[in-house]
């Protein structure tokens, strides 16, 4: 079986984390495999929005601990590219025009944790946990405390990264990590009504409104005034195009 599952629920692409064994960790493999199904999936007209969910028990474990321990100071080449690998893999999610809805089926920690909290919206099942365990494996949660760092209060986010406690999906909801705690039985049909949902809206808006609202979060105040009306000058000339 592929390390990625790959299906179309009419304009939604649904990418399923396919390592059910292995609790879904991220290997290179697998890695790449996402990475590539997110840019496909950017590329391809017929595809408005998109679900990333699980396999099996968990969303995903986080790292391959098994491949992890090769990358030893020896294999430096080999560190570079899985570092290089993991930095876009989670940076890529906001650089997409169309918006990926995380389906969070169960533990989804330390790297795991970052791709769900990468989504533009995270849709958890009440029986899932998420965390950051690294330091207590004696390392850093590095990379994905980018993302954290901007979901979560600064409180909220050292005690998850310096405590490596998980948290279950009623406290990650209160800490604003996730839209929506649902029954694990109604989890994809929950997820897949968001994506729908979006999918429905005219992709040159969505695009902008995507593009915008990451922008906005690193500008300053007034910057992000002129950004916006920049945006709204474009999106009248387009309407105007249309017409």
């Amino acid at each position: 079986m592929p390390d990625l599952l790959i299906d179309n629920d009419g304009a939604v692409r649904i990418l399923t984390m396919n390592r059910p064994e292995k609790r879904n960790a991220l290997n290179m493999a697998l890695s790449q495999a996402l990475l590539d199904a997110l840019h496909e999936a950017e590329r391809a007209p017929v595809v408005r929005a998109i679900v990333l969910t699980g396999a099996g028990p968990a969303f995903c474990a986080g790292a391959d601990l098994s491949e992890f321990a090769a990358l030893k100071s020896e294999h430096e080449a080999l560190v570079e590219r899985r570092t290089a690998l993991t930095m876009k893999l989670h940076g890529v999610f906001s650089q997409l025009t169309k918006p990926v809805v995380t389906a969070i089926n169960g533990a989804a920690m330390g790297g795991g944790a970052g791709l769900a909290l990468a989504g533009d919206i995270a849709v958890m099942s009440e029986t899932a946990r998420l965390g950051y365990p690294e330091v207590k494996h004696g390392i850093v949660a590095a990379v994905v405390m980018v993302n954290l760092v901007r979901h979560a209060g600064r409180k909220a986010a050292f005690e998850l990264v310096a405590t490596g406690d998980p948290v279950d999906a009623a406290r990650a909801l209160a800490l604003g990590l996730v839209n929506r705690v649902v029954a694990p039985d109604r989890l994809m049909e929950t997820a897949l009504q968001s994506a729908r949902a979006m999918a429905a809206v005219a992709p040159q808006a969505m695009a902008a409104t995507k593009s915008l609202f990451y922008r906005v979060t690193e500008m300053p105040f007034d910057e992000a005034l002129k950004a916006g009306r920049e945006v709204n000058r474009r999106m009248r000339e387009f309407g105007k195009d249309k017409s």
